[in-house]
């Protein structure tokens, strides 16, 4: 203190700058690069989206000269679908069972072969380019033909006329007598028919594959090669290693690659609820009465993806980095 002024002798410490951790960097660095989609999204599909919705509540009459105009009418068209056009819940319930037949099919046809494919082998990069390339393949010209169903009818059905009289998917299914032998195990005939569909369709399931199985391989290469040294040390089987390792490991592709393989399979043009609605579209007052089955639809699509997502959710395994 000096002549009665009280001096404050403490300095104080410059303010630190904050700077962001390496995660919240990365964090922010995302959305710049998903800026553009939000941008489309918001901007473009949104409305849209919302265009659809309403219109799916509205009858539509043609103005003389061009032109539409609206009346809403309520629910009137989504309760047309379900009680005056009985095709149309047909068709739905037969697409929820073609659903619940690929979707396992096409896991387990992927992960198999991303077993095999990650074992050290010789030609191990052109054999995953070989299984890979239905899904390079099933782009352009390639993609207007199987929606025409041309290949799948020839190796799906009646096969490829050799001059025989009987085609080549026919001979193959007759020689493995896959109906005889679950015969005569005494299995269900719901099973006699899943596995005999998964043999005429494996054309199908092979086209639709490759995604999942790259999906799997990056899975499998991510575990550590130290993990499957310590259970050999163990005396573990393959087997055991596969079901106590490799299995909950690559879990989290498991949900990945099931919402993904749920998706393709309902929005697909060989799917036959998309190809009614589109059919339902050319004819009279069409327009309102798809876009109300098209909404139907994906809310239905919406609730499964939801339901499986959720109970898978419960068995997946999440390896702690730290």
């Amino acid at each position: 203190m000096t002549n009665g002024v009280k001096i404050d002798t403490k300095v104080k410490a410059p303010k630190r700058r904050k700077i962001a951790s390496l995660d919240k960097r990365k964090a922010r660095a995302g959305w710049f690069f998903v800026l553009p989609f939000l941008i489309g999204f918001v901007l473009v599909y949104l409305p849209i989206v919302f265009d659809s919705f309403w219109l799916a509540f509205n009858e539509m009459t043609i103005v003389a000269g061009g032109g539409y105009e609206l009346e809403f009418v309520g629910f009137k068209n989504f309760i047309y679908a379900f009680t005056e056009d009985p095709s149309f819940g047909q068709t739905l319930v037969s697409g929820l069972g073609q659903l619940a037949f690929e979707v396992p099919a096409i896991l387990l046809f992927a992960l198999f072969m991303a077993v095999l494919l990650n074992q050290k082998m010789a030609g191990r990069a052109a054999f995953r380019a070989i299984f890979f390339l239905p899904v390079v393949l099933s782009t352009g010209i390639m993609e207007t033909i199987e929606a025409q169903n041309i290949l799948g009818t020839s190796m799906e059905g009646g096969g490829i006329d050799d001059g025989s009289g009987a085609s080549a998917s026919e001979g193959i299914v007759s020689a493995l007598d896959i109906e005889m032998l679950f015969a005569n195990m005494k299995v269900g005939q719901e099973l006699v028919t899943y596995v005999v569909g998964l043999v005429n369709g494996i054309y199908g399931i092979v086209n639709r594959s490759g995604v999942q199985m790259l999906i799997f391989l990056a899975g499998l290469q991510s575990i550590s090669p130290a993990i499957y040294e310590a259970c050999k040390i163990d005396g573990a089987t393959g087997w055991e290693t596969f079901w106590k390792i490799t299995f909950p490991m690559i879990s989290p592709m498991i949900l990945v690659n099931a919402v993904y393989t749920i998706i393709d399979a309902f929005t697909t043009e060989s799917n036959s609820v998309m190809a009614y609605i589109q059919k339902v579209q050319s004819g009279p007052n069409g327009d309102v009465i798809s876009t109300a089955m098209s909404w139907i639809y994906f809310l239905i699509v919406v609730a499964i993806l939801g339901a499986v997502a959720g109970i898978m959710s419960m068995f997946v395994f999440y390896q702690r980095k730290d």
